[in-house]
């Protein structure tokens, strides 16, 4: 797999402090991983011997290679995608060109001197007296015994807590050729040199969405490679026929398509697919795999030490944080399956006060978790789906509202986006909200909150003012639809 990148992750190669002496040292709290992990520590632990153990650079998916850098690529190609829109609405404007190395460049440098000011900070920082930082891959040799692979060789530590908050990594089919070709995943896929005549994009989730939208509209030519029948299948169903059939006007989607073969072109890479229609062939010069993320909860070894995980691997948790082994935790893509960067932070909060407050720990509340996809058009969701609702037997009515039936969706012109709300038929407490459209992750807050402390439908709509002719209508008219009026 290759990173075709002039920008190199820093922070890699600093000089990590140990103990000193040859014993194999013993911490009060050893905690794997730098993302939402490296949040836990303030000053209230400043009694406690400490060590963080990070395998590659500080900071998480998130802000190295997930939700921040693709969001501020998307900002820009959503900029690039204006002129399109612009001239159905009589304002003729011109994409001029791309420039992708500033825009990559503008992207990594804000976010590796963070990544390095985060592990500066642990090293030299006074207040981390306490801490010991470790930069190497960690795997449990024994019960709460971790073996840390360094550049001069091994160390092995033990803890009386272990927070885990290893994350996870992208998956890579099993299709014959894969690894004989050039791919990237996205891992690697923001720091390319240079933006592709051609992509394929090998997945039909949120990556494979959220890319799309981005080399799209630098004017790179997108092929989507779909197994399924729909893209963003998990989301509601109408959201994900909507989507699926806007991203089909944009892009070539292959929907219901196995990968039969993977092979290397003069030009880059091809794939062999086998479809309702037969055999068929796409090439392009670069190949995105974008068929989801694993938690890193194999690489840790965890049942070396007794924790228990589940069948897609991730640490089985209670409400608590807490493991199958006493003093071991978990957050995070290594234990939830929701796979977002609020929930772990939230997740490292309640682990924090667990930590210090045992005999009075905290719940985390997982009840009403929201989602985006920052694609074009934009996508949020929270609660159940008309298809959950439905399998769950629960009585519920729905409402749908079209931007287009609003005063400001009459100045986009939008013809395609809409809200869709559930709610308990007999309380009319929301049970579900999805919106496709412009903004639809800020537009999906107040909804957020009205289910977060058990605002009905109506009360919500009627009990107070929502600014004419502003894009929250959409919202306010969804929840008078909702409660017949």
């Amino acid at each position: 797999m290759r990173n075709n990148s002039t920008l190199n992750p820093v922070g890699l190669h600093a000089t990590r402090r140990r103990p000193k002496g040859n014993a194999v040292p013993h911490y009060d709290l050893v905690i794997v991983g730098t993302g939402s992990g490296n949040s836990i520590l303030d000053q209230r632990f400043a009694d406690r011997k400490v060590a963080i153990v990070e395998k590659g650079v500080f900071g998480g998916t998130c802000l190295n290679v997930g939700c921040i850098p693709t969001k501020m690529f998307v900002y820009p190609a959503d900029l690039a995608a204006t002129p399109s829109e612009a001239k159905r609405l009589g304002a003729d404007l011109e994409l001029r060109g791309v420039r992708w190395r500033e825009i990559r460049d503008r992207v990594f440098g804000r976010i590796d001197p963070i990544a390095d000011g985060g592990l500066r900070y642990r090293l030299d920082h006074p207040d981390n007296d306490g801490v010991t930082v470790y930069q190497g891959e960690g795997r449990f040799t024994g019960h709460k015994e971790l073996t840390v692979t360094l550049p001069h060789g091994e160390e092995t530590l033990t803890a009386e807590e272990f927070v885990l908050a290893a994350g996870g990594r992208a998956t890579v089919p099993d299709v014959p050729g894969l690894a004989e070709v050039d791919y990237h995943t996205s891992d690697t896929v923001m720091r390319i040199d240079e933006l592709p005549r051609r992509a394929i994009i090998l997945g039909s989730g949120f990556i494979s969405a959220e890319f799309a939208h981005v080399l799209g509209s630098f004017g790179v030519d997108v092929t989507i490679v779909a197994r399924s029948g729909a893209l963003l299948r998990t989301e509601d169903d109408d959201i994900s026929e909507r989507f699926t059939e806007l991203a089909s006007r944009r892009f070539d989607v292959r929907l219901n398509r196995a990968t039969v073969r993977a092979r290397r072109t003069s030009a880059g890479v091809a794939l062999d697919l086998r479809g309702p229609g037969g055999d068929e062939t796409v090439e392009a010069e670069l190949l995105l795999v974008a068929t989801g993320r694993r938690p890193n909860s194999d690489l840790l070894d965890v049942a070396a030490t007794g924790v228990a995980t589940s069948q897609s691997g991730h640490i089985v948790v209670d409400e608590y944080q807490r493991t199958s082994v006493e003093g071991i935790y978990a957050l995070g893509d290594l234990s939830s399956w929701y796979e977002l960067k609020h929930v772990a932070n939230h997740e490292a909060r309640v682990v924090q006060h667990n930590l210090l407050h045992p005999d009075d720990p905290i719940a985390a509340d997982h009840r009403f978790v929201p989602h985006a996809v920052f694609t074009s058009p934009q996508i949020a969701s929270v609660g159940l789906t008309e298809r959950d609702a439905a399998a769950r037997g629960v009585r519920y009515v729905s409402a749908v509202q079209d931007y287009a039936d609003i005063a400001y969706g009459w100045a986009m012109e939008d013809t395609t986006g809409f809200a869709k709300l559930l709610a308990e038929e007999d309380t009319g407490k929301l049970l579900g909200a999805h919106i496709i459209g412009p903004q639809a992750p800020t537009l999906l807050q107040p909804l957020i909150q009205a289910m977060s402390f058990g605002l009905d439908a109506r009360s919500m709509a009627k009990g107070q003012y929502w600014i004419h002719p502003a894009m929250p209508e959409l919202v306010e008219n969804a929840l008078l639809k909702l409660v017949g009026e």
